[in-house]
């Protein structure tokens, strides 16, 4: 073999060295620890604002409901009231929501729902991620009484 031959199969059989990869993989690795902490911040923004909407349309439903029946579902009635009718609701005209079930919240729970409320004709809300009174940030209560922050 000649050396002219193999110096043309050296530069057919080019590829990236160790250090060039190396190099690549520091770049993405120094993206993502940009990258992925703002997007999970919003993933947490993005669930708190949907447990808000929901909470609007439900109110929005149970409005509806009171303009119909006269009053707000009673707690044992519950939301179930605003799909299907109960027992004193004549003048039931539902159903008051668009898909005919209760979505649970973004967390995967269910809401909770209380008439008489102690802050209103109703209370209802999302005990968040933790699905336990109180918290912070994700885990913070959403309710109908409270704005959105």
């Amino acid at each position: 073999m000649s050396n002219n031959n193999w110096n043309i199969s050296k530069k057919c059989q080019r590829g990236f060295t160790l250090i060039e990869l190396m190099v690549v993989m520091i770049i993405l690795g120094l993206l993502a620890a940009l990258v992925v902490p703002k997007m999970f911040g919003k993933l947490e923004t993005a669930k708190t604002n949907a447990a808000y909407a929901q909470i609007e349309l439900f109110g929005t439903a149970l409005d509806s409901y009171r303009l119909d029946v006269g009053k707000y579902p009673t707690t044992s009635d519950g939301m179930e009231a605003l799909i299907s009718p109960v027992s004193g609701a004549e003048e039931w005209n539902g159903p008051y929501l668009r898909k005919n079930e209760i979505p649970l919240d973004p967390w995967g729970n269910p809401y909770t729902y209380e008439s008489p409320g102690t802050h209103g004709d109703y209370d209802l809300y999302s005990l968040g991620a933790d699905n336990s009174e109180g918290g912070d940030g994700e885990d913070r209560d959403i309710a109908s009484w409270k704005g959105l922050k």
